[in-house]
């Protein structure tokens, strides 16, 4: 049942971290790319700045050695290039390389030469394989004399974005995994007084009236449905018994003198005339006591199936011990002899109300209608 419970708080839980963990990872995501972004567009703007005086001077040597160690170094080419497009200082042929696999390298390009910076890229995600392209004007306003561009791979930032993630996705599943941790002792707690009235309803299904719920154990709520239960099952069980006893009692009472009114009854047969009313009378009325007797037998059987189904296992030896020198002093009271032949070691099951009381019944029964030597 917990498990049940477990299956519908797992899910919600997962969508709950997911619904929070998404945005996370989307916004560490955009600031590493941001780092990125900011780290190269200062590499640019430096590189502007001393490309401007350089070509104002016409000293580039300088500034051609900067740009061919910072393509070593970091592995991103960056050129000066003039209105035209053509590469006056960097790393070309690493530049125009790059250049070829960056359809959106024209159009930062031109904003660039037109005096405008670069936008970020947004294209953050660790599964795109495009490169980080930044371009800085040379020069201000209308006096752009070219622009500095820089190409660069984004498969180590993107690595750190995936890294990024995972560690956002361990601590995901740490709130999952406290979740089950205490959810699943907690609905045991809860749903077993549950668990144990289920079973304790299965078995009085079944005709066990003795069974009682656990009232100490669950919540609050739960104890009291419990102790409600076993009320109940004290009043049920005390109606079925009564029921039992009356049953059981009744027809044992009126078997007797029924069997003594048919006796008397058909003894009146050979007073009858075979052509006389009164024998057919006399067939109705033996008829009757018949099916009252086979009425009473029904009684009595269905008392000891009832009695049965709560029975429990007893040795005879232990029940005759503490019964036979009783009843051997009734008899010899009574002038009779009592001999028990019962052969050692025999297990019975005993009904409700015990198996000496009914041991005690049949010798008393026995005593009474009997003046013969009673063997038990």
């Amino acid at each position: 049942m917990h498990r049940r419970l477990l299956i519908v708080l797992v899910p919600l839980a997962v969508l709950l971290v997911a619904a929070l963990g998404a945005p996370l990872s989307v916004t560490v995501a955009e600031r590493e790319m941001q780092e990125t972004y900011v780290d190269r567009l200062n590499d640019v703007g430096r590189f502007a700045s001393l490309a401007e005086t350089a070509l104002a001077t016409g000293r580039t040597e300088a500034l051609q050695l900067e740009l061919e160690r910072y393509h070593e170094l970091y592995g991103i080419p960056a050129a000066v290039i003039d209105t035209s497009g053509t590469v006056l200082l960097g790393p070309a042929a690493a530049y125009r390389e790059a250049a070829r696999a960056e359809p959106a390298l024209p159009r930062i390009v031109t904003a660039a030469l037109a005096g405008t910076r670069s936008e970020p890229s947004t294209e953050w995600a660790p599964w795109d394989d495009s490169a980080l392209v930044v371009a800085e004007p040379v020069g201000r306003d209308s006096e752009v004399v070219g622009a500095v561009v820089t190409i660069s791979d984004l498969s180590k930032t993107r690595h750190r974005i995936l890294v990024r993630w995972a560690w956002l996705a361990g601590l995901g599943l740490l709130p999952l995994i406290a979740l089950v941790a205490v959810a699943w002792p907690v609905s045991a707690w809860v749903l077993r007084p549950v668990r144990e009235l289920d079973e304790a309803s299965s078995r009085i299904s079944q005709g066990d009236f003795t069974i009682r719920a656990d009232a100490e154990a669950g919540p609050v709520e739960l104890r009291r449905l419990a102790e409600s239960f076993n009320t109940m099952m004290d009043a049920v069980e005390n109606a079925v018994r009564r029921q039992r006893a009356f049953v059981s009692d009744a027809s044992h009472q009126l078997r007797n003198p029924l069997t003594s009114l048919r006796l008397a009854v058909e003894s009146l047969e050979p007073h009858l005339r075979a052509d006389d009313t009164g024998r057919q009378m006399y067939k109705v009325a033996v008829d009757e006591l018949k099916a009252m007797q086979r009425m009473l037998n029904s009684l009595q059987a269905s008392a000891r199936l009832e009695s049965i189904r709560t029975t429990s296992p007893v040795d005879l030896d232990a029940v005759l011990a503490t019964r036979v020198d009783r009843w051997r002093a009734l008899t010899a009271t009574a002038g009779q002899t009592l001999t028990v032949n019962v052969p050692p070691g025999l297990r019975l099951l005993e009904p409700t109300g015990g198996l000496g009381s009914i041991l005690d019944e049949l010798i008393s029964n026995a005593l009474r209608l009997s003046e013969a030597r009673v063997v038990e």
